[in-house]
């Protein structure tokens, strides 16, 4: 069979099955050992068995149950709620600042959990009734949170930094260094953005009013607030950049200092150790599912020449070096529109890492930008799956279109931070360079 053809029928397959609502998870795996069977022979079927053996073993797994464990454990100990309150009394007195706060807030809780669902949830629970108390534009204040929450993304301790340093053999703590700066430069276009549009639309947002505030003896007082996510922010991000951890032992540390910090705060209790150990199991056995299925398609793909046939596509097109690379965050911006980030790395990461080096990029910096159109996609319709769990909380006069147009700036937002990483590389390779 030639790799046109079956280049034709395995991804058709897969996307009938997708459309028929089979998660990615098993289109992928029954797709991949049925053509395994057919390509090669039904024998070969127990290479798939073999491949995802070895997948299991894999050490840095471990880290993703670990972060989604410590990401829930945050959620009971109340140090959300008191950082979220501490960056909203020194920065909703600006036009637009509870909306600014929430970004902030996202940003610092990317940092600690790297998990975005978490912190859309939360804000959601947390932010978007105060703005809308205030008489905050229900665009506005639904696009601030999906934005910021869709930070967890690329800030460390990102889960998809794991699992895409996984599948490239990158330097998964370079990746981290790496998406350091693009990640707080993506908070501040979106607080820069915010703080436009109030100042010349203030009914957009407006400021707490001055009698509301709180003094600056308290504002400050409140700043032993952040002492907590601190530790969880070194413990996690600190230990690995300074070398003497591992992503897996950092995300053991973490995981331990938030049980610790849950249990100072007296928020710790068996009930909710075990509510956080049953959404860690579901959100890690839909994560390394989706790797294991997508492991057994694409292995077939690319030993029957399918990562060539890709490579030899893009680069008879003419678009020079730059021009491939811009097609490819193309395919993942539409990829991301119907199959989930897990999905969408082992599908692609196979074939585009070999070419990154072959045109001679740095694969660091391709592995940031990867990430940050990756974000973009958890914000496009119809399926951003950051849509979907603010629109999971928010209040029944919030329409689902309210959510997605106030997402839209904030697309543009992160196609703007992608060009910029383009022109200036330096954003990205600047900390890797510097660390390691």
């Amino acid at each position: 069979m030639g790799i046109e053809l079956l280049t034709i029928l395995m991804f058709g397959s897969l996307i009938i099955l997708l459309a028929l609502g089979l998660p990615v998870a098993f289109a992928c795996g029954s797709v991949g050992v049925i053509f395994t069977a057919i390509v090669q022979s039904p024998e070969a079927v127990t290479l798939a068995a073999t491949r995802t053996f070895g997948m299991m073993n894999n050490y840095l797994l471990a880290a993703i149950p670990l972060f989604i464990f410590m990401a829930c454990i945050l959620e009971q100990s109340g140090i959300i709620r008191r950082l979220y309150e501490t960056v909203y009394q020194w920065m909703g007195g600006i036009k637009g600042g509870i909306a600014s706060a929430t970004v902030a807030a996202c940003g610092m809780l990317a940092a600690m959990t790297g998990v975005i669902g978490a912190v859309v949830v939360t804000m959601g629970i947390i932010a978007l009734p105060e703005m809308l108390k205030r008489g905050y534009d229900k665009k506005l204040a639904c696009g601030a949170i999906v934005a910021g929450g869709t930070l967890g993304i690329l800030i460390p301790p990102s889960v998809l930094l794991i699992i895409y340093g996984l599948v490239d053999q990158s330097s998964i703590g370079k990746l981290y260094a790496g998406c350091i700066l693009p990640g707080f430069m993506l908070a501040g276009l979106f607080i820069i953005y915010i703080t436009i549009r109030t100042t010349f639309n203030p009914s957009l947002g407006p400021p707490v009013p001055i009698e509301e505030r709180e003094k600056l003896p308290v504002r400050l007082k409140m700043l032993s607030g952040l002492i907590g996510p601190a530790i969880i922010i070194f413990l996690v991000l600190g230990t690995i950049i300074i070398g003497v951890a591992s992503p897996t032992e950092a995300a053991g540390l973490g995981a331990v200092g938030a049980m610790i910090l849950t249990g100072l705060q007296g928020h710790l209790r068996v009930r909710g150790v075990l509510n956080a150990a049953e959404q860690t199991l579901k959100a890690s056995a839909m994560v390394l599912w989706t790797m294991f299925g997508a492991n057994i398609f694409v292995s077939l793909y690319v030993m029957s020449g399918g990562a060539a046939f890709v490579s030899n596509m893009l680069l008879e097109t003419g678009l020079g070096p730059l021009g491939i690379i811009i097609v490819m965050q193309g395919i993942l911006f539409l990829l991301g529109m119907f199959i989930d980030w897990t999905g969408i790395i082992m599908l692609t990461v196979p074939i585009f890492g070999p070419m990154i080096r072959e045109l001679g990029f740095d694969p660091i910096w391709f592995g940031v930008i990867y990430a940050v159109t990756l974000q973009t996609t958890f914000l496009s319709p119809p399926f951003g799956y950051a849509l979907f769990y603010l629109k999971g909380v928010a209040p029944a006069n919030i329409k689902t279109t309210d959510i997605w147009w106030g997402a839209f700036p904030f697309i543009l937002l992160q196609i703007l931070g992608v060009a910029l990483l383009f022109i200036f590389p330096q954003i990205a390779t600047y900390l890797p360079d510097r660390f390691f």
